[in-house]
C-alpha cells in the first residue's frame, strides 16, 4: 500500500477557545472541543427543550451520518462500526465474543492502560487463559518485543498503537500479520492515536478495535466507537436493546418483537445511542479531522514534535528514537532530581502537560504555537535547574 501524500497544516488555534496565555500540551489527557463542535452540541441539546418537535427519524439520523465518518477514520466499511460510550464497553464487547481455552496466552504490554488490562484479567479468570506481560529489554523496541512473544499458544494480543505513558509505537501491520500466522485474535485500543496517526484496518486486520472520542478525536467525553471485523459481526452484544433490532425505525411496530438484529456491527451499539447533544458534537469534530486529513495531521505533528524532541534532548530529557514513538506523542524521561510537583508548577503558569511514571507526557496539537513551546521550555529550564 502506497503512503499517502501529505501537506503540513498551518496553525489552527482560531478554531479553538484557547486563550493566548494558555499553553495546552496535554491532548493525551483530553482534547479540546473545536468551537464548531461545541456549537453543534448546543444545537443538538436544544432539541430537547421542545421534545414534541423531535421526529422519530432523529433517533437514527445522527448515527446514520456519523457511522461512515468513523469508518473513514480507520479505512473501514460502515457496516463494521458500532457506537460505544467508553473503551471499557468496547473491550467488554470484544471479550464476550472471543473464545479462549485454558492455557492460551493473552499478551499485554507492560504499563498498558488499566481498562485494557482489567478486561483481559477477567477473561483469563473465566477461561483459564494466562496473562503474559511484554516489556522491551536493552535496545529492543516494544514492537520487536511483542512480535517475538507471539507464538502458536497465543490466543489473544491486546494492545494500543502507541502506549499511553510514553508514546512507544507498535507496528500494527506487523503485529496483525504475526497474529494471523499464529491463529491469535487481535484487539486494538486506538484511543491515544485515532485522529492523529494513520491506521488502516485493511492492512492491520484486527478482530476488534475501539477508540474513545475525547482525546485525539477532539470530541466529547462518553463518546467512542467499536470496529468489528467482518467475521466478528455475528456475535453477542452486551445489551439487548430495541434500536439495534431489525425494523426498529418503525415505532408503530416495536411490540412486534424481533430476534433479528440490524445488519453488521450495529448489534453492538450501546443503549440510548441517539444522544442529541454528544453525537452532533462528535460528528463536527470528526469531520474537522477528516477535512484536515489524518495523514496531514500526523505529518504536521511529527514535524512539530521533532524540533521539540531535539530541544528536550539537549536538556538531557530523552524522548527515545523517533522511529519507536508515536509522531504526535512525546514522553520525556525526567531526571531523578525533578521536583515531584513539576506539573503543578507548570500549571500555575498556564502550561499544561501530564506526568506518567517517570516521564513527562507532552502532547501538543495543531493549535500549539511557537510561543507555547518557548514558554514551556523556558519554564522547564527554571524548574529543573
Amino acid at each position: 500500500m502506497s503512503e499517502p501524500s501529505t501537506a503540513l497544516i498551518g496553525n489552527q488555534r482560531h478554531l479553538f477557545d484557547i486563550p493566548e496565555d494558555v499553553a495546552y500540551l496535554n491532548v493525551a489527557t483530553m482534547g479540546p472541543l473545536p468551537m464548531a463542535a461545541c456549537e453543534a452540541g448546543q444545537r443538538g441539546l436544544a432539541r430537547k427543550l421542545q421534545p414534541w418537535t423531535i421526529p422519530d427519524a432523529d433517533f437514527f439520523a445522527d448515527t446514520d451520518r456519523l457511522r461512515p465518518l468513523l469508518a473513514e477514520l480507520i479505512g473501514a466499511d460502515e457496516a463494521g462500526i458500532a457506537f460505544v460510550p467508553s473503551v471499557s464497553y468496547g473491550l467488554a464487547t470484544a471479550a464476550r465474543n472471543l473464545a479462549l481455552t485454558k492455557g492460551q496466552k493473552i499478551l499485554l504490554l507492560e504499563d498498558q492502560f488499566p481498562s485494557n488490562v482489567y478486561t483481559w484479567r477477567e477473561l483469563a479468570r473465566q477461561t483459564g487463559a494466562v496473562i503474559e506481560t511484554i516489556s522491551a529489554r536493552g535496545n529492543e523496541s516494544l514492537s520487536e518485543a511483542l512480535l517475538g512473544a507471539i507464538t502458536p499458544d497465543t490466543g489473544l494480543v491486546a494492545c494500543p498503537q502507541v502506549r499511553w505513558t510514553d508514546g512507544a509505537r507498535i507496528d500494527l501491520v506487523a503485529i496483525g500479520a504475526r497474529c494471523r500466522s499464529a491463529g491469535a485474535a487481535l484487539v486494538l485500543d486506538l484511543t491515544q492515536s485515532c485522529g492523529a496517526m494513520v491506521c488502516d484496518v485493511r492492512a492491520v486486520q484486527p478482530d476488534f478495535l475501539v477508540a474513545a472520542g475525547y482525546k485525539w478525536l477532539l470530541g466529547p467525553y462518553a463518546t467512542g466507537f467499536l470496529y468489528a471485523a467482518p467475521h466478528r459481526r455475528g456475535g453477542t452484544p452486551l445489551e439487548q436493546n430495541w434500536i439495534t433490532r431489525e425494523g426498529a425505525p418503525d415505532f408503530s411496530r416495536l411490540i412486534d418483537y424481533k430476534d433479528a438484529y440490524a445488519p453488521g456491527a450495529e448489534r453492538y451499539d450501546m443503549g440510548e445511542r441517539s444522544n442529541f447533544a454528544l453525537l452532533p458534537a462528535l460528528q463536527a469534530s470528526v469531520q474537522q479531522i477528516l477535512d484536515w486529513g489524518i495523514a496531514n495531521i500526523e505529518a504536521t505533528l511529527s514535524h512539530q514534535n521533532r524540533a521539540l524532541a531535539t530541544a528536550l534532548e539537549t536538556r538531557g530529557l530523552s524522548t527515545g528514537p523517533e522511529a519507536d514513538r508515536g509522531p504526535h506523542f512525546l514522553g520525556a524521561l525526567l531526571p531523578e532530581s525533578a521536583p515531584g510537583d513539576l506539573t503543578a508548577r507548570l500549571k500555575a503558569e498556564n502550561i499544561y502537560v501530564s506526568k506518567r511514571g517517570n516521564r513527562l507526557r507532552i502532547t501538543p496539537h495543531l493549535f500549539t504555537s511557537e510561543t507555547d513551546i518557548e514558554r514551556f521550555l523556558s519554564a522547564l529550564d527554571r524548574h529543573l535547574a
